[in-house]
């Protein structure tokens, strides 16, 4: 059977047709350039409206690769206390087998703890849908000894969409030099399974990040920023551990992602900032047993940050890398 074929239907499996299956969230590799993607309480945290947009190639030599696309909008609201923001995502497995669009709104409420430290709360709500292309399936029952896929299947389709409501939330604490936060994304943990409805749900993402900002000289024209990540979903671990240094626009970054029982990818980054533009790239190194197959990880981030008009009272922007 193709490769294709075996990972289309492998698809269906994990979604729905088995007891102890589940499914996981896309990841991005730049966290920091998809803030509403990390953490709901980065909504409206540079105060001015910006919009970014993120696109991740994920094992591009094997069949079905996975291709992920973000798009997000946020800025602060004086009259609300906090920040608005949209986010919207499409993932697309075994090459459009397997899609997963989510939309959500975002907001974040700002506290000023004392002149140095602040938190934001933020709480996500939207949509989530996955679609499956029948069409791109094949079965057992399909197949001829010798000719090979010539008949049809006996299979009965079933319903090719899931849609459910989709809860999130997070805190982020920070101050000049210092940030971290927690979110909890898939708190009502939605049912996506196509057969086996109830027994296929989203299990909940937990995602704990903290870093910090060190200037090389009096000017902050120079920077180095260690960082670390974790996230937890269900049975799924993993670490990230990495350091950003900035000079000048240019950023460059290396990180060092670990799963739960094998080490899993080594990532290099770089990064331009100029006025309103923000450019990233990012190349994931499979190190796991898949390295020689995968052709590893393609990711790239744009980002525009609008002026606005001057802030009356004092705001305190988070000082975190870019990308």
């Amino acid at each position: 059977m193709p490769k294709k074929s075996l990972f289309a239907i492998a698809l269906v499996v994990m979604l729905g047709w088995s007891e102890f299956a589940n499914a996981q969230d896309p990841q991005f590799t730049q966290f920091y350039a998809n803030p509403l993607y990390l953490n709901p309480a980065f909504a409206g945290t540079a105060r001015c409206p910006r919009a970014i947009m993120n696109y991740r190639n994920e094992w591009p030599a094997l069949s079905g690769t996975f291709v992920t696309y973000s798009a997000s909008y946020d800025q602060h609201v004086d009259a609300l206390q906090g920040g608005l923001g949209i986010i919207v995502m499409q993932d697309r497995a075994g090459e459009g087998t397997l899609n997963t669009t989510t939309a959500n709104v975002v907001y974040s409420y700002r506290f000023n703890v004392n002149r140095s430290f602040s938190i934001k709360a933020g709480f996500q709500a939207g949509y989530m849908q996955k679609k499956v292309d029948w069409e791109k399936l094949t079965f057992g029952d399909m197949i001829d000894p010798r000719y090979g896929f010539i008949y049809e299947t006996s299979e009965t389709q079933v319903s090719d969409t899931r849609g459910n409501l989709d809860i999130s939330a997070g805190v982020l604490g920070f101050s000049k030099q210092y940030f971290g936060g927690i979110a909890v994304h898939h708190i009502t943990q939605p049912k996506e399974g196509f057969i086996v409805q109830d027994q296929a749900r989203l299990p909940m993402k937990i995602t704990v990040h903290a870093g910090a900002i060190i200037p090389l000289d009096e000017s902050d024209d120079a920077s180095v920023s260690p960082n670390i990540l974790f996230q937890k979903q269900q049975d799924f671990i993993q670490i990230n551990l990495g350091v950003y240094v900035n000079k000048g626009p240019i950023v460059g970054g290396l990180w060092y992602r670990q799963a739960e029982k094998n080490s899993d990818a080594f990532i290099a980054l770089v990064g331009f900032h100029q006025g309103m533009i923000k450019f990233g790239y990012s190349y994931d190194v499979t190190l796991s047993k898949l390295s020689n197959a995968t052709n590893g990880s393609h990711e790239f981030s744009f980002q525009l940050q609008f002026e606005c008009r001057p802030k009356k009272r004092k705001f305190r922007a988070i000082s975190c890398p870019s990308f």
